[in-house]
């Protein structure tokens, strides 16, 4: 499973979504992948999954499958994330 965090890193969320991708490390022992929306890479995954409020968490199964995704500003909690979050 691949978790990605897409966001704008210089909005008001930018910093909020640092604070939760620190924290989900620190107490869940877990990575996600922080993906700005100002590289290529995070328009191209905003296009594809049909991101349309930002900051979201999206989950991506085998073969690109998208598995969960949250959008915008009212983050879920580490708990709803971590069980789709597997190392």
């Amino acid at each position: 499973m691949r978790a990605v965090v897409l966001y704008h890193p210089k909005s008001d969320h930018g910093g909020k979504v640092e604070d939760f991708v620190h924290d989900f490390k620190r107490f869940k022992y877990k990575k996600l992948e922080k993906v700005s929306l100002e590289t290529v890479e995070g328009a191209e995954l905003a296009k594809l999954y049909d991101v349309v409020r930002y900051p979201a968490i999206l989950v991506i199964g085998p073969e690109g499958k998208l598995q969960q995704i949250w959008q915008g500003e009212m983050l879920p909690l580490m708990n709803e994330v971590d069980a789709y979050v597997h190392g």
